[in-house]
Order: structure tokens, then sequence, then C-alpha cells
């Protein structure tokens, strides 16, 4: 099974929410990530005929299905928001749409709706309504019914996204066992990064209405081709310092690394940390020594947020293990080890160099 994506372009209002998208994806699941208003519901609105592009294709396993009506689409969709009929039984809701298919009879019915409730973990709920689950519960239903026909393209945006820490960490698990080996194309959209990472699976990155990448998400992960991608999968956001190549060496904040080729002196780059490797011990010989003022700390718990400025402009994030307590006002020094910076070019923001490889400063 395939979908792809032909040159689609949606505007409105005289703005571009799709920018000549093009994406060929297979069976099995594939994460869509992106921040708000990158355009992911947009494309999946698309995908599944709620929304005609203005110009471009969609193609099902070959087949244009670009003026196909959405009820004549092969096509599941599962949004954020819990959407289950209030009036019908979790049972009912799930068997609502293998009702309308021919496939089924009345035993095929009962045999899968059982079949998916017990997937889900929901089965001892089959007689409620949706009223009487819990939040989790009810986004069960609404993947149950979404998973109860099967269908050539599963659309999930960000479903997970209203649901608390530990049932989220759980639906997770569940879900990308479940869509690990489907024979359909799944669409799961997200705007966490962890989500993504979690998942594991082919991923695309979306921003502003445009395809910045695909590929596997580790490798981004590590590898991050460009600013975007790397701001896109960093979370807490990633620190951004800035500094120049000169004489062999990156200047950054009164400090300096090697840069990995002395003969692009002059360049100006932007230099990506993220926020856990940003510590307060030196850690070894070469560290970036950055010299800050702590302006806030958010203690969580597990780990604290320590807000910083250097040089009275330049904000900084630390991610510390632990809740660690800070007097705002006071001087700290800070300290990221070079390898562990990723380096792009100010123009354009190509990556140029990470802790593992390095590109051509001068290319």
């Amino acid at each position: 099974m395939t979908l792809i994506l032909d040159g689609v372009f949606v505007r409105r209002r005289g703005e571009t929410w799709l920018d000549d998208v093009r994406l060929e994806l297979s069976n099995g699941m594939t994460t869509l990530i992106g921040p708000m208003t990158a355009g992911k519901t947009t494309l999946m609105r698309v995908v599944a005929g709620l929304l005609p592009p203005d110009s471009g294709r969609v193609l099902v396993d070959g087949k244009d299905v670009t003026a196909i009506s959405v009820r004549k689409r092969s096509v599941a969709f599962v949004y954020q928001q819990f959407i289950n009929y209030p009036s019908l039984t979790v049972y009912e809701n799930i068997a609502s749409p293998l009702r309308l298919d021919p496939r089924f009879r009345r035993d095929g019915i009962d045999r899968r709706v059982r079949e998916v409730a017990e997937l889900m973990g929901i089965a001892a709920f089959l007689d409620r309504r949706p009223a009487e689950l819990s939040g989790g519960q009810q986004q069960r239903t609404a993947i149950a019914r979404a998973l109860a026909r099967p269908v050539d393209v599963l659309l999930l945006d960000e479903p997970l996204a209203n649901l608390d820490f530990k049932l989220r960490e759980q639906l997770r698990a569940d879900l990308k066992s479940m869509f690990a080996s489907s024979p359909g194309v799944v669409l799961y959209s997200t705007a966490d990064p962890n989500e993504a990472l979690t998942f594991a699976a082919p991923t695309v990155v979306l921003g502003e209405g445009r395809v910045q990448h695909v590929g596997d998400v580790a490798e981004m992960y590590a590898h991050p081709p460009t600013l975007a991608v790397a701001a896109t999968l960093s979370d807490p956001p990633l620190n951004l310092l800035p500094g120049v190549v000169r004489d062999g060496r990156i200047d950054c904040l009164g400090t300096s690394f090697p840069a990995p080729h002395a003969h692009a002196s002059g360049r100006n780059v932007v230099l990506g940390v993220r926020p856990h490797q940003v510590s307060l011990e030196r850690g070894g010989p070469g560290a970036l020594e950055l010299p800050a003022e702590i302006r806030l700390a958010e203690v969580t718990g597990s780990a604290t947020f320590l807000h910083l400025l250097l040089q009275g402009q330049v904000h900084l994030v630390a991610h510390l293990p632990g809740a660690q307590l800070f007097t705002p006002g006071e001087s700290t020094v800070t300290y990221v080890n070079p390898a562990h910076v990723l380096v792009f070019d100010e123009d354009g923001g190509r990556l140029l160099a990470t802790s593992a490889a390095e590109v051509d400063l001068h290319g």
C-alpha cells in the first residue's frame, strides 16, 4: 500500500497552508512532526478528502483519489479531541463503521468489535456510554472505532495530546506495537519530539506548510540537516548561540573551540546546544566556559530547568537533574562540551558540523 502526495498546494485567505508537498509513504507507520501552524492537520484533511487541494494530487495505491469524496475513500481519521457518539454504548460506537460495510455480517461485526476492544484495553466497558468513561478510555474508544474497519489509510492527528502523562506513555507503547506491521498506511501527527523518537518510525518533518526532511528520526536527531529540523526535534527548545570562525577556531561569547576547517575564517555560524548538554560542572578539559546570570529556576521534581542570561543579552536554558534551588540574579558559570555543539550556517541554517561528523565549513 502506498500514499503519494504529488505537488499539493493549499491556499486560504491569501495564505499558503501547504506549499508543494511531495511525499511517498508506504504501509506501516509514519510519523508527521511539526510545530503548531506547520500544516499537519491541513495535510491530513487533504488526505482524508475533507479539504480539496488547490492543486496537486493524492494517490492511494496508485489510484488518484483527489476528486473522490471522503465517504468513498478507504480512510479513517482519529482527532485530538475525543469524538464519539454520546448516545451510543462503546460497543455501538466501535460497531458503527462496520454496519456500513457490506463485508461484515452480524457475527463478524460482534467478533471484530470484541477483538478491537480487547486490543485497546476497553473490553470491560463495552456496555458503557462515553460520558461514563475517563478521558483515556474515551480516546481508546475513538481509536478502536477507527481501527475496527480495515482501511487503506489511517490518520491520527495528535490523538494523545489531551491525555495525562501516564496514559500517553501507555498508549504510545500500545500504538507502536499495533501499527508496526499494519498492512495499510498509518500517518501519526505529533508536535512532541519525544513522541516521534519513541515511535522510531520513518518521520516527516513539516514546517510552514513545507516538507523540510524525511528520514530516520534518530538519525535526524543526531545529524539534523538544518537548523529548522534541529529545532523541531528539540524539547526543551534548542539553545542558539552566535559564533564566528577565526584562525581555525569558532569564537562564541568570549570563548572558543577548534573549527573543523581553519581556512573558512570569517564565516558567521549559529551554534545549537541542547539544554541537557549544558552543565554547571566543567566535566573535562576543553569545555566551553560561559559566565551567566541566573534568571529563573523551574523545578519539576525530577529535573530543574535553569534559565540563564549570557553577556546580558543571550538566553540559555540548562536541563539539570533533580530538584535544585537557585537565587535569581546570582552569577554562575556554565560549561558545554564542544563535541556536543551543532554548528549551522548563519545563512540558510544548513548543518556544518555535529558531535559525530563534520561537514566542510566552506562548502
